[in-house]
């Protein structure tokens, strides 16, 4: 049987890490080869024949880092504060190499450039066994709204 409390434990870590923001602490999080995706329409088979919000692998996350930390990033022009809300924490899936898709679903309020933001959506994480906890191997967002047009996301969610 699975630790649930260890797997909410990782993800209530990554709300920190991204409500702080601490960039650097959130991507240590993730595995070398992890990737996180953010789909364009309900029910989007893949990232790579469709179009997505977001899919970036661990290097395009790293880059993505390094332009929000850098001193003269325009995101530094405007303070980025975020609140995460994580409920409905499920284990959907435990593979035959330990791996765990985890699902959740969560609510986040981003602050950017005076105005507050909401985004709704359906969380689906793997989770690669480490010893005692878990890296994140994926992070799949799944929007509520994934067809509406969305404001430039200045952070992940």
């Amino acid at each position: 049987m699975t630790d649930l409390a260890a797997v909410e434990a990782l993800l209530y870590q990554e709300a920190s890490f991204l409500d702080r923001p601490d960039l650097d602490r959130w991507i240590a999080l993730y595995t070398e080869d992890a990737y996180y995706w953010i789909p364009a329409t309900e029910d989007q088979v893949d990232p790579i024949n469709h179009v997505s919000h977001i899919y970036d692998d661990r290097v395009m996350m790293e880059i993505r880092r390094r332009n929000f930390v850098h001193p003269r990033a325009a995101s530094k022009d405007s303070l980025t504060r975020c609140s995460h809300l994580i409920g409905n924490i499920t284990l959907k899936e435990q593979r035959a190499d330990g791996v765990l898709l985890i699902e959740s679903t969560q609510h986040v309020v981003v602050w950017y450039r005076d105005e507050q933001r909401l985004y709704a959506f359906n969380a689906l994480h793997e989770l690669k066994p480490t010893g005692s906890s878990f890296q994140i191997k994926s992070k799949r967002v799944n929007l509520i709204n994934p067809e509406a047009p969305q404001r430039s996301l200045v952070i992940y969610l």
